[in-house]
């Protein structure tokens, strides 16, 4: 650590030091980091870190730094898991060397992966709607279970639109279904026009059905 430390806060890298492999195993598990650097050789269970680290989902495509001190080979700890391998002593030439080319790689990886917080409109496909709610298409990601603004323009001539606020209830393979909490009052009675000539268009197909049977 005397000899990273310093090193790696010169390139503005913080280092969050767990000095049992099964607490750095279990940090891999829960949570993304951009490098980790593993002790194989002088810290217990180091190489079995090593090994499961970069097996952790969140962490695949992280910079892998292998640390030996002559129990693992540089090739053996390139072949379970590391990326790049120093010896002990750590030099600092060596280490200056890795940091030019894996910070870029580190940065590329944290611009990749760091999630901004952000709040920006964004389109779905509606697949049914009633008076308390709707189902939209969700191939991907699920929404958040929280409470969502929504807006959605009613397809009529004066182009009114609804706006209101709803909540996820039941998510599936490809369909997410949202309850209303609350739809802006003076969007209503378009909303209600609206459902009243969907449930008439449905009442007509259903009579042509019956009446061609």
């Amino acid at each position: 650590m005397n000899a990273v430390r310093p090193k790696f806060a010169e390139s503005g890298i913080e280092i969050v030091m767990r000095n049992e492999a099964a607490l750095a195993v279990e940090l891999s598990n829960r949570r993304h980091l951009d490098g980790f650097i593993i002790d194989c050789d002088d810290v217990p269970g180091g190489r079995e870190a090593l090994i499961q680290v970069p097996a952790s989902p969140a962490n695949q495509k992280s910079i892998v730094l292998g640390i030996v001190n002559g129990g693992t080979s540089i090739a053996q700890a390139l072949d379970i898991g590391a990326q790049f391998v120093l010896t002990k002593p750590v030099q600092e030439d060596r280490l200056t060397s890795f940091l030019d080319f894996a910070v870029p790689k580190m940065e590329r990886e944290h611009r990749r992966y760091f999630r901004h917080p952000i709040e920006l409109p964004i389109e779905l496909q509606m697949h049914n709607v009633s008076e308390g709610g709707f189902a939209i298409r969700s191939i991907g990601e699920r929404l958040p279970e929280s409470v969502l603004s929504v807006a959605f323009q009613l397809p009529s001539l004066d182009g009114d639109k609804v706006r209101g606020r709803a909540v996820v209830v039941w998510a599936g393979d490809f369909f997410t279904g949202l309850r209303f909490l609350y739809i802006d009052p003076r969007c209503r009675p378009g909303f209600q026009a609206w459902l009243t000539s969907l449930e008439g268009q449905l009442r007509f197909r259903e009579s042509v059905r019956v009446a061609r049977t």
